[in-house]
């Protein structure tokens, strides 16, 4: 997103707390593109308390050298982002928040009373402060209205930072080179949200011949222990392949390597692994719980009820199709992704809702007051 704002013609200033694995280093304010500021945390109280002191003065100085600074805060919850709140009110900034799912129905029940406690100690109130909340759908939009937050909402969803040049997709036969099986892809985090349990039963339903379900991504909670017990339970051990988690040019890979792409989740504001996969060409099953009902405008995939009954007949209809059908549909997903997912058409949108917020633009129509 920074990079992208950057593009177009925004002086972008990226503060973070620094991790054992940062996406970037840390930079000084020089030439094109978003400088970078990493914050050292610690684990002890006194430690946190005062790497949040440190993240206080980061924002305050670059404040005192910009007088039109918009702070975009990206998550709920955590100290930090309170932190965040309260100093922007102190330096009378506009501040726009990006919750990320993160008031979803699924997940408010996660760690339940301890977030009612937040609710009413700082975080509607710090909402309620905000000159501006990005949903990435109007599903999430709602949900965060259903919440009693009654500023501004921008229905913005996120980008796909796809490749310039992709790996080449396996021929359009069935079964791909030497009667291999055909793939059906997860590519997501392993975790109860997710769905998988429902994908396993689903699966095992049906029993489709010539078909193997890859699943990719990192293991959370031990959860593919769980899975992997209900494979074997099924007696589905050779259907199923656990890849671990990809990155990159193997991520890609895999998106291209896919007949069909599955997310049988939960609960997703936006659910950024359904773009990627059709900026693939891959057609996407996923659930009425992710904000995809392009699926069925855009006639690029399968949007279905939560459950292993609806899961089970969308997999059935799509399984059973040849190749030449789901690469049709992969097509119509590609048009899809490039008519309202590339970065630079989000970044288009975030730098006009900045300029609202600073006064300087009408109202977008993407804004929602």
């Amino acid at each position: 997103m920074a990079k992208h704002l950057a593009d177009q013609n925004c002086a972008v200033s990226l503060v973070s707390f620094a991790s054992e694995q940062p996406l970037l280093k840390e930079t000084e304010a020089s030439g094109e593109g978003p400088s970078v500021t990493l914050v050292r945390s610690g684990t002890s109280l006194w430690e946190g308390w005062q790497s949040l002191s440190r993240f206080e003065q980061v924002l305050r100085e670059k404040r005192r050298r910009e007088t039109d600074v918009v702070v975009h805060d990206n998550g709920v919850w955590r100290p930090v982002n309170h932190r965040v709140a309260t100093t922007t009110r102190s330096l009378k900034s506009p501040r726009v928040v990006s919750p990320h799912g993160m008031l979803e129905p699924w997940s408010l029940k996660q760690k339940k009373w301890k977030k009612k406690a937040a609710w009413w100690l700082y975080q509607k109130h710090d909402l309620q402060a905000a000159d501006v909340v990005v949903a990435t759908a109007e599903q999430e939009a709602q949900n965060i209205r259903a919440l009693g937050i009654d500023r501004p909402i921008a229905v913005i969803p996120n980008g796909v930072d796809r490749p310039d040049a992709l790996p080449c997709r396996k021929p359009d036969t069935l079964g791909g080179k030497d009667n291999e099986p055909r793939v059906l892809l997860f590519l997501s985090r392993i975790h109860e949200k997710k769905g998988l349990l429902s994908l396993v039963e689903a699966w095992n339903r049906i029993r489709p011949e010539g078909w193997t379900a890859v699943i990719a991504g990192p293991d959370e909670g031990d959860h593919k222990a769980d899975v992997q017990e209900r494979i074997t339970e099924y007696d589905l051990t050779d259907d199923f392949a656990f890849t671990g988690p990809v990155q990159g040019t193997e991520k890609w890979g895999l998106y291209q390597s896919a007949d069909l792409f599955v997310l049988p989740t939960h609960s997703e504001n936006f659910g950024i692994v359904v773009a990627e996969a059709l900026s693939c060409g891959t057609p996407v099953i996923t659930t009425q719980e992710a904000p995809w009902s392009d699926l069925l405008d855009y006639e690029c995939g399968w949007w279905v009820e939560v459950g292993v009954d609806p899961l089970a007949a969308a997999l059935r209809e799509a399984l059973s199709l040849p190749s030449s059908d789901l690469r049709a549909i992969g097509e119509r997903g590609i048009d899809l992704v490039k008519r309202k997912y590339t970065w630079p058409r989000v970044a288009e949108a975030l730098k006009e809702t900045y300029r609202w917020v600073l006064g300087e633009r009408e109202c977008p129509e993407h804004v929602f007051t």
